[in-house]
């Protein structure tokens, strides 16, 4: 095989990553002020259309459970179609309920890919000795987010609407979602075969699955509401549109940052500091309402969010021999389900209290307790198999 064929697959990754979650997930999140002031949403509501992401997000975890038959690239393809699509509809659409069914869609969608293409990144990049290749892929839900902040920024200096902010940031998943198959060959013959019937995890799965369905619900109210946040306070304005670029940008660069932290100190080490200081910037972001405490929540967020999310996935390819398609898929599933409790709750806080500060400073205590069960994990497993 060519030397450069490993960096190829994850830059597959990376463009899958970017077109199914950095668009068509988290682009929710800049898209929803204008949303809100036109539609007149409540922050309940708003909170609901992201939980039925979240909820079809579990339900494509469940799927992506199943054994796949056939090519796990062509599924891959279909799942990043259907994202696309579901982006591009959004910008049709006023009812509250059609909204809610097109987000949960896309979030089964969303599933379908973080689970296939980190799979198959990981997989076959550990194979090949290719350590580069986890930081690559996992950059590409920053490199998503940036790319569709810029995005948002240049519709709303044009004067138009939040229906264009979804058509075009769905043209460019479009564009994305062709590269990641371009760049995802096909595996090889007989690969699956060659694997054991049954994978083996060396345990502790208990407390790393629960700390990663903690980091779900406790990352998700600020990243779902943050820039919400920032439009509803007159003198944070200045800021709104720079904050979710500076998520992003965060995010894409901390990945191989944080695999660098966990190559010497371990993976799940790593995995709980960087829970803790996200908790900092979750928790910034309701008692520091200023510019500057913006500023440091989105770095925080965007710096540890993706990091966490590629030492969790990790630290469940290190520990399990074989082919890691269900365990990976597992935690997908309880990371899902704290998405699902967490955007839904905090609207509904924000409602009752008129603020996100109860809803930020429960998400911040939820990722303490991530930390706190990832070292517990740690201390009951061994790796199983090196990334």
């Amino acid at each position: 095989m060519a030397r450069n064929q490993p960096n190829s697959l994850a830059v597959g990754g990376l463009a899958a990553l970017a077109a199914g979650l950095g668009v068509g997930r988290f682009v929710y999140t800049p898209i929803l002020p204008g949303m809100m002031a036109d539609l007149g949403l409540t922050g309940g509501q708003a909170g609901l259309i992201a939980s039925a992401n979240f909820v079809g997000y579990l339900a494509g975890a469940l799927a992506a459970a199943l054994p796949i038959p056939g090519s796990r690239r062509l599924v891959l393809a279909a799942c990043l179609g259907v994202s696309c699509l579901t982006t591009l509809a959004m910008a049709g659409l006023s009812d509250f309920w059609a909204m809610m069914a097109v987000r949960f869609i896309g979030g089964f969608a969303s599933a379908g890919v973080l689970v296939l293409a980190s799979g198959l990144v990981l997989e076959r990049s550990a194979a090949r000795g290719d350590k580069r290749a986890p930081g690559i892929l996992f950059a590409g839900v920053g490199v998503g987010i940036a790319l569709s902040a810029l995005l948002v920024l240049i519709v709303e200096q044009a004067g138009l609407d939040w229906r264009t902010d979804w058509l075009l940031t769905g043209l460019v998943s479009i564009l994305l979602a062709g590269m990641a198959v371009a760049k995802i060959d096909e595996e090889p013959p007989r690969q699956a075969a060659r694997q054991p019937a049954k994978a083996r995890f060396s345990g502790g799965l208990a407390p790393l699955v629960l700390a990663y369905g903690l980091f779900g619900l406790g990352y998700v109210v600020t990243a779902t509401f943050l820039v919400a946040i920032i439009r509803a306070d007159p003198k944070l304005w200045a800021i709104e549109p720079y904050t979710w670029f500076l998520v992003g940008a965060s995010a894409a660069f901390s990945v191989t940052l944080w695999l660098v932290i966990a190559a010497r100190q371990g993976t799940l080490v790593a995995f709980a500091a960087a829970c803790i200081i996200e908790a900092i910037g979750v928790g910034a972001s309701a008692a520091v309402a200023t510019e500057a405490g913006m500023l440091l929540a989105a770095v925080l967020l965007g710096g540890t969010f993706m990091g966490i999310t590629a030492l969790g996935l990790v630290a469940a390819r290190e520990r399990i021999s074989g082919n890691p398609q269900r365990l990976l898929a597992v935690m997908t599933v309880a990371f899902s389900v704290g998405q699902i409790v967490g955007p839904s709750a905090a609207g509904h806080l924000h409602d009752v209290t008129g603020d996100f500060t109860l809803a930020s400073y429960g998400a911040a205590g939820a990722l303490v307790l991530a930390a706190l069960f990832a070292l517990l994990a740690q201390g009951l497993s061994r790796p199983a198999a090196k990334v």
